[in-house]
């Protein structure tokens, strides 16, 4: 099957590429800024598991980019299987110093980037009557608020939003579900210094942020082996609590 991972450059984007690889799956990388570290992934995969990939560079917010990206994809592979939506940014600041044009950038690429790929592969995958669509919000969607996080918080609580009306608008062919994963090892927490690391495993029952292959396992779980789940939404969070 071939698998389209937006912002799959790095993080649980590549590590899930990786995982879906392994399995034979012919990957799709995009990427927006990553050039370099994308073309390392694609090279990786296809050595170690001679699998078809493609990189392709394009910003999910911009539809033209991604009808551009899907003519690509169609000349090259053929049909998207599997859509996985990733691609994310955030931008944490004090409520006083973000600005609308800060939190419409947010907004454009986490949740207009997710309504266009949804769209416009979404629909192309009922009219073929099958294939599977993975969104990946965030625990901070629903139970894990932080003020300054709060342009990042609402566009991953509107991707759920999109999952449940998008899972109506592509019954009873393709099958789309929303994963919460809480904190994860990646680049995008990083610049976290070991005392707020330690306050936030406080707050998780296994005492521990996920590592991105775990998040990685269950994003092909869903996708692939769970043929009767749709339209739930699946928190990863390894027991987060505000107690």
């Amino acid at each position: 099957m071939n698998v389209l991972i937006t912002g799959s450059s790095r993080g649980i984007g590549a590590s899930t590429a990786k995982y879906f690889a392994k399995q034979g799956h012919n990957i799709i990388i995009n990427y927006l800024n990553n050039k370099e570290i994308a073309l390392k992934l694609k090279e990786e995969l296809e050595t170690t598991y001679h699998i078809k990939t493609l990189c392709i560079k394009c910003d999910v917010s911009n539809e033209e980019e991604v009808k551009e990206m899907l003519k690509i994809i169609e000349e090259k592979l053929g049909n998207i299987d599997i859509l996985i939506n990733n691609a994310g940014i955030c931008n944490d600041t004090l409520v006083e110093d973000k600005t609308a044009d800060n939190f419409r950038r947010i907004l454009d690429v986490n949740l207009i980037g997710t309504f266009n790929t949804c769209k416009l592969i979404g629909l192309k995958m009922k009219k073929e009557k099958k294939g599977s669509i993975i969104n990946i919000s965030s625990s901070n969607a629903i139970d894990s608020y932080y003020p300054e996080s709060m342009d990042y918080d609402a566009s991953k609580a509107g991707i759920i939003s999109l999952t449940h009306n998008f899972a109506i608008t592509l019954s009873p062919y393709v099958r789309i579900n929303t994963i919460l994963p809480g904190w994860v090892k990646t680049d995008m927490n990083k610049e976290l210094d070991n005392q707020d690391i330690e306050r936030e495993c406080k707050k998780i029952l296994l005492n521990r942020f996920a590592d991105p292959e775990e998040i990685a396992k269950e994003i092909y779980h869903v996708a692939v082996e769970s043929t009767y789940l749709n339209d739930s939404i699946i928190k990863i969070d390894g027991g987060r609590y505000n107690g």
